[in-house]
């Protein structure tokens, strides 16, 4: 795991979608990306259907293959009361991206309470009015690998349009503490995670060690309890926990498909210079999708099973998607990782990685490493950003639409981390998005919004109504300036806020307005629902 938090761990083609109760239509393609993976989500093999609030269902093809239409037929006809209606909150006049349903139109939306309830092209009354001209109005940013809330580390996340921080790389305590813990700080952001396999481990007192069977128990209990408290997902890492055996990570996807929930994956191996490493660890965790029938999550697969040779690491795990199993992955849009010098990753980096110490940079600090100043790192365990990936291979993952966006990460004092805990998604919207045109924006909000959502709301019904901008989504909401929206952190100095990030709404309350963040603290739990 590339974790600078731990020491230890480191989607019919032009078919016509109602929304709302009065026949808001909209007739739209659906997209490439959110079809995709809609077709491998377990129970969306023919066609899913997501519950929306407004006691209605969407229908979501699933075999179409085309991009997103841009052409939107509106009508307001039976709308003329609701447009006198005076809302609580206005966004007038920003172009409205919806990557569900694939509209994409300038609009104004009306919203009350936590709740959107009408988008509509005529103007609307609101108490409060955000003109939102010139800019894009898009579902709030779901982090789908971050790590827990602090106080502190959220608050780039809002000025980087996360509204949702989910830790699908592990909680830090058991769920309840995790839970408690979090309330503390009330943060800005919306929260939830991933049971950690390993945390479970270091309770027991086995921390990277073997397991005997009446241990294995005892770890599948604390899972299973972890699950019935609320975590949307299991996670283990047998990179690090280096006697993990496969028939462990077997039987929590049993548990995982039991729950509905995702096993998110920090492969075995991620060594680009020795033959067959990525290769195994990627058929490792294919077979445990094959074996269990869950849905499998790869994180950061562009620095864990992908480094070097991204473009067999793709087709090895569409294969498997193409056999009908559920495989996503997310990447985060930097050619380096970070993890602490200490830790196992660093044996033998040279032949591993093929970098050499000039490669290397401690963060915090403006220069390359020599040998002696790594040897320094190492001993004291600082955090090393190691440049050992390639643009070919973040582009060349991205060309998957079942790949996601995930940071990684989150700051903390004193700034020991990756930047990507400040920049992850201005820096994929700026970079890869506007410069490099390697996704449409439409196809990128989708990465970052619908599909996050869609991955986790088979169990969690907080997940049914975010990612979304329709009428009875929740008020989750990025504003953002297309042209603007660029990442500041680097190695050197992580806290630095991204710029082009005017507003960010969570659960209907601005966090962020006019390019400042804003004390309010409106973030909910995500929790996987009860049985």
């Amino acid at each position: 795991m590339d974790n600078e938090n731990s020491s230890e761990q480191t989607e019919d083609n032009n078919s016509s979608k109602k929304f709302g109760r009065r026949g808001f239509i909209v007739t739209v393609g659906f997209g490439a990306a959110a079809s995709a993976l809609l077709r491998k989500l377990p129970g969306k093999a023919t066609g899913a259907e997501i519950t929306q609030n407004t006691a209605e269902k969407v229908s979501f093809p699933a075999t179409s293959t085309t991009s997103p239409s841009t052409t939107t037929s509106l009508s307001d006809s039976g709308l003329s009361n609701e447009i006198e209606t005076v809302f609580e909150k206005v966004i007038s006049g920003g172009r409205v991206i919806d990557p569900e349903s694939g509209y994409d139109a300038i609009a104004n939306i009306g919203i009350d309470g936590d709740s959107i309830k009408l988008i509509s092209a005529n103007p609307l009354k609101g108490s409060s009015i955000i003109d939102a001209t010139g800019l894009v109005v898009s579902p709030g940013f779901i982090d789908v690998l971050s790590y827990p809330t602090n106080g502190y580390g959220e608050w780039y996340k809002i000025a980087d349009g996360v509204t949702s921080n989910l830790c699908m790389h592990g909680i830090d305590n058991p769920m309840q503490k995790f839970l408690e813990k979090t309330q503390t700080h009330s943060p800005p952001v919306n929260y939830g995670g991933a049971v950690d396999h390993y945390q479970h481990r270091k309770i027991l007192g086995v921390g990277i060690q073997k397991t005997s069977e009446e241990q294995r128990r005892f770890l599948l209990e604390r899972a299973e309890q972890d699950l019935q408290a609320g975590a949307i997902g299991i996670h283990q890492q047998p990179e690090y926990t280096v006697d993990l055996k496969k028939s462990e990570i077997i039987d929590h996807g049993h548990l995982a498909a039991k729950y509905d929930v995702p096993l998110c994956l920090h492969l075995r191996h991620s060594y680009d210079k020795d033959f067959g490493s990525q290769e195994s660890a990627i058929n490792e965790a294919l077979e445990v999708a094959r074996e269990t029938g869950c849905s499998v999550h790869i994180e950061h697969l562009n620095s864990t099973g992908g480094t070097g040779r991204m473009r067999e690491a793709i087709s090895q795990i569409q294969r498997a998607r193409d056999e009908g199993h559920a495989i996503t992955a997310c990447v985060y849009p930097y050619t380096f990782w970070a993890t602490y010098a200490g830790s196992a990753r660093f044996d033998n980096f040279q032949k591993k990685f093929g970098i050499s110490f000039e490669d290397l940079q401690e963060v915090g600090k403006p220069e390359r490493m020599t040998e002696e100043t790594f040897s320094i790192a190492r001993k004291n365990n600082k955090l090393v950003a190691a440049f050992a990936m390639s643009e070919e291979d973040i582009t060349e993952a991205l060309s998957a639409p079942w790949v996601l966006i995930g940071s990684d990460s989150i700051l903390e004092k004193p700034h020991n981390n990756h930047p990507r805990s400040a920049g992850c998604f201005s820096r994929f919207l700026g970079t890869y998005v506007r410069e490099q045109k390697v996704l449409t924006l439409p196809d990128a909000l989708g990465r970052i919004t619908i599909l996050p959502s869609l991955l986790l709301a088979k169990s969690s019904s907080a997940m049914r109504n975010r990612g979304r901008i329709q009428p009875g989504a929740v008020a989750d909401i990025t504003i953002f300036d297309p042209e603007k929206i660029s990442d500041r952190a680097d190695v050197s100095n992580p806290a630095q806020e991204s710029i082009g990030i005017t507003h960010v709404m969570v659960n209907g309350q601005l966090a962020r307005e006019n390019n400042s963040n804003k004390n309010v603290q409106s973030g909910v739990p995500i929790l996987r629902d009860a049985l």
